[in-house]
């Protein structure tokens, strides 16, 4: 036997060098499909949400504690959501389409009453929940998967499929009536179609027809809505009734100055003459007793979950898993723009929570589910070649 054979015969396997511990942790993360930068940005804004919606809710630690509850649920979902490969996601596109006007249709027939609208479906002893926050993911999900199967950019045909897709569920929810989710709704699937590809020239045409059916919108409203609006444009024409709301909380942030009250010192909030302070109008808590700077270190939190979630859909593969993941966290950017802008006083009163600091259940479940989606886009784009 030659000494080159015997050589290359008794020669030693080569030893693996032992995993980096940043090699373990990648590798763990992307075992469980999960993104670990947009996972800790969401639990550092819960958990600060959590601080602040003790002071709002009148240091009710039962509050506190269900939502911790309902956040560790959504976590739940998002996790499990974050496992499904994007075709799975498509095949389920037009069954949650369908169960979710279904579910419309009987909040029409069934639905239980609060506040003056008709919008929740009670399984007695079970739960009670709005079948209009599911619209929120089942949407884009329709579209998305409607437009990956044409041709791009979509054709007038394919633009008139999209808008009987869209138009259905946002009737029956502005009928509920429901208009800021049937806005948030119907804005989560025209970031599917504008990031499908659709000409300027079209847009600035749909803006156009956009505008002119404003009128149209107006008579349409009930007398609440319209109230909002006016109240919008003048405050102080109705201190008492309307306007009330908006200028308690526009006194809250502008008494907390740069600095703030202090967390639970907040006047407005803390003796009660702030309404809805632990829901729609947390942040006029927030900026009373954190001042300027909290807000903007919220704001701030808010600004790289977006950029991550942008990032994230920009790495996506395929035309399906940017469209929807590009629109979910588009979505979620409106959510925040809307919420904030109506209690500054910069927009009119349309009923949006802040994204999983006001008090909620079914929102913050659509919410994290919404990102589960994105993670699962994102953790598959690994099986797809390039």
């Amino acid at each position: 036997m030659a000494l080159s054979d015997l050589s290359r015969r008794w020669r030693p396997y080569p030893v693996k060098a032992p995993a980096s511990g940043m090699s373990r942790r990648r590798g763990f993360w992307e075992r469980v499909h999960l993104d670990p930068w947009l996972l800790g940005l969401l639990l550092l804004l819960m958990g600060a949400g959590l601080v602040v919606m003790y002071s709002a809710s009148g240091q009710r630690l039962d509050i506190v504690i269900a939502q911790g509850i309902r956040f560790g649920v959504a976590l739940g979902v998002m996790v499990v959501i974050a496992q499904f490969a994007p075709a799975t996601l498509i095949r389920w596109a037009l069954p949650a389409y369908l169960l979710g006007v279904m579910m419309l249709v009987a909040v029409e027939l069934v639905g239980d009453m609060g506040m003056g609208a008709q919008r929740w479906l009670v399984i007695p002893g079970v739960i009670r929940f709005q079948p209009s926050e599911l619209m929120k993911l089942a949407m884009p999900l329709m579209v998305a998967a409607y437009l990956s199967r044409r041709e791009l950019p979509p054709r007038a045909r394919d633009l008139a499929v999209c808008a009987l897709i869209v138009g259905v569920p946002v009737v029956l929810i502005a009928k509920q009536p429901d208009l800021g989710t049937s806005l948030l709704v119907g804005s989560s699937a025209v970031f599917v179609v504008l990031l499908a590809g659709l000409s300027w020239r079209i847009i600035g045409l749909l803006g156009a027809l956009a505008a002119a059916a404003l009128p149209l919108l107006w008579m349409n409203m009930h007398d609440y809505q319209r109230r909002r609006v006016l109240t919008f444009l003048d405050p102080n024409s109705d201190p008492l009734g309307a306007g009330w709301n908006i200028i308690q909380s526009t006194t809250a942030i502008g008494s907390g100055g740069v600095l703030g009250k202090g967390w639970m010192e907040g006047t407005q909030s803390q003796l009660e003459f702030l309404p809805e302070r632990h829901t729609d109008f947390i942040v006029a808590v927030l900026g009373e007793e954190f001042g300027l700077v909290g807000m903007l270190v919220f704001l701030l939190l808010y600004l790289l979950i977006v950029c991550r979630g942008l990032w994230l859909a920009a790495e996506a593969q395929e035309t399906f898993g940017r469209l929807l993941a590009g629109s979910i966290i588009l979505t979620f950017f409106i959510y925040v723009f809307v919420n904030v802008g109506m209690v500054s006083g910069i927009l009119p009163v349309v009923g949006v929570p802040l994204p999983l600091v006001s008090y909620g259940g079914t929102s913050s479940v659509t919410l994290m589910a919404g990102f589960g989606i994105l993670m699962a886009i994102h953790a598959h784009r690994r099986l797809l070649p390039r």
